[in-house]
């Protein structure tokens, strides 16, 4: 495990409490108990450098000056090995972009993928369980509509996750 101060850092776009209550409980229901280190959540960047803290934190501050977007939850889907709920979210897309520019410099190759905002809520498990638990879950999806008050950064501890800041959209901008 790194060092509190080498720990890579992760942005995540908080989901409201209703949204995560029920997310969440799907991830503690469907993901290997052993491998559910984190809570359910919508990444937006996997792995940018410790040592660079203060200008992601400046880049959060000015990505978050405009109104909370607004996520759609809107089918799950395969991950092979694992599943997700896709999301929609047209007004998180501008902000991902924004940072991406932002930290063009440090963004690993998953962190340069097109976005595709989701919500894992299995992973690394068997094929088959993973199918059994698509299908059980698809039975009585019904998308929803929820919004994401701020953008968490968390550090990476090689599995669990350390809270580092919260940054509240304020709606300043616009």
């Amino acid at each position: 495990m790194p060092a509190p101060s080498e720990a890579p850092l992760i942005i995540t776009a908080e989901l409201e409490p209703e949204a995560f209550a029920r997310l969440d409980g799907l991830r503690r229901r469907y993901f290997p108990a052993e491998r559910n280190v984190i809570p359910a959540h919508v990444s937006l960047f996997h792995h940018l450098p410790a040592h660079e803290q203060d200008a992601v934190e400046a880049a959060l501050e000015v990505a978050t000056e405009r109104r909370s977007p607004t996520l759609r939850l809107t089918q799950p889907r395969s991950l092979g090995r694992g599943m997700a709920v896709d999301v929609e979210a047209p007004d998180l897309t501008p902000v991902h972009r924004e940072l991406s520019r932002a930290f063009a410099e440090w963004l690993t190759p998953q962190d340069r993928q097109p976005f595709r905002p989701h919500v894992t809520l299995m992973n690394k498990a068997t094929v088959e369980d993973a199918k059994a638990a698509l299908a059980e879950l698809a039975a009585d999806w019904a998308a929803f509509d929820s919004h994401a008050p701020a953008l968490l950064l968390w550090r990476y501890l090689g599995g669990p996750w350390e809270p580092v800041r919260r940054f509240p959209f304020t709606g300043r901008a616009g």
